[in-house]
């Protein structure tokens, strides 16, 4: 019974002994200890004040980049928008020369043709005029090759004359 009853000694000693090392708890211990413990409040708070700046920070920054990137995306779509109309106007003006170009071609083309159908008409002529002469040419000899036929053609040529 012993274990379950305490004997007085046992409790008077053990009063003592816990009184001896809370007294010195309390004179060596408990004033670091509690400056420890408020430092480490203290640090604790100041991390949490700097954790919601930096939180806020975030937020802010968050919001900014979202700016920017609206932005950004406002800027680009501009840009894609100028781009198409420099494109659309490139492509007219292109248009635009291309058909005056074709149509300036078309008008030489068509003097060109012009020119060579009236020098094949001059070259058609010319022969044509040629070879009328060579026919009566050939006509008139065949026709004057004797003396008496010739003095009978020359009066009447000179006939007609003297008429006119």
């Amino acid at each position: 019974m012993e274990l379950i009853t305490p004997g007085f000694g046992l409790v008077f000693w053990m009063t003592i002994s816990f009184s001896v090392v809370l007294y010195l708890l309390l004179k060596f211990a408990w004033r670091p200890i509690m400056g420890a413990l408020k430092s480490r409040e203290e640090f604790i708070e100041k991390s949490l004040q700097a954790a919601e700046l930096a939180r806020q920070e975030i937020i802010d920054l968050t919001v900014d980049n979202q700016k920017l990137i609206n932005d950004a995306k406002i800027e680009r779509d501009k840009i894609l928008r100028d781009a198409r109309e420099a494109k659309e106007t490139i492509i007219s003006d292109a248009r635009t020369r291309a058909s005056v170009e074709a149509d300036r071609l078309i008008e030489i083309a068509k003097e060109a043709i012009e020119n060579q159908k009236m020098a094949a008409i001059t070259e058609l002529q010319n022969s044509v005029a040629a070879m009328s002469i060579e026919i009566a040419e050939k006509i008139l000899r065949n026709e004057l090759k004797d003396d008496d036929k010739q003095k009978a053609f020359m009066n009447s040529l000179l006939n007609e004359i003297s008429a006119n």
